[in-house]
């Protein structure tokens, strides 16, 4: 028995700076795959709370545990109530209650397109909300820098002195 959670255990795979890219290209793309088949059941059925331990749900989706806690590490930000990730053990107790706005931006937000463009969004956001909360997410990202004062303009302290002459010393 590992010391590591079972969270620990998951990223130390997922994320292996060592391990060779082919076959952790391959590890992310079979991932992904079995990411989207469980969107597309929890997706078909938005409003119904799926409960259970770890090791439960890894059964209902068929998939091993380190598989689910994986999942569960993704969807955590985009549930009504966080799971306790960081310290579960497969005997938890966990729920996928997820917001639905929060968890479309959050696809968004990871360029999952795979999972944003699922056609069972459609029975839960028209078109136009969804692109609405497409651009929300976009534009939340994106840094808007106020305009330059000029050395020339009026100093936007007020003093109704040229910048270059007041603040702009």
């Amino acid at each position: 028995m590992s010391d590591k959670t079972i969270l620990e255990q998951w990223r130390e795979i997922a994320y292996d700076q060592k391990a060779d890219k082919g076959k952790l290209q391959k590890f992310w793309s079979d991932y992904f795959a079995i990411e989207k088949g469980i969107y597309e059941q929890l997706l078909a059925e938005p409003d119904v709370e799926v409960k259970g331990t770890v090791s439960e749900l890894a059964e209902k989706y068929g998939q091993d545990v380190l598989t689910m806690v994986g999942f569960l590490d993704g969807i955590n930000d985009s549930l009504k109530t966080p799971n306790p990730i960081e310290t579960m053990d497969e005997n938890t107790e966990v729920s996928l209650a997820f917001d639905k706005e929060s968890l479309y931006k959050n696809m968004v937000d990871a360029k999952a397109d795979w999972l944003y463009n699922l056609p069972q969004w459609n029975d839960i956001f028209t078109p136009e909300r969804q692109k609405e909360l497409y651009l929300e997410q976009k534009k939340s990202g994106t840094v808007v820098k106020p305009p330059k004062v000029g050395r020339n303009d009026p100093c936007p302290c007020g003093s109704g002195k040229k910048y270059k002459h007041c603040c702009g010393r």
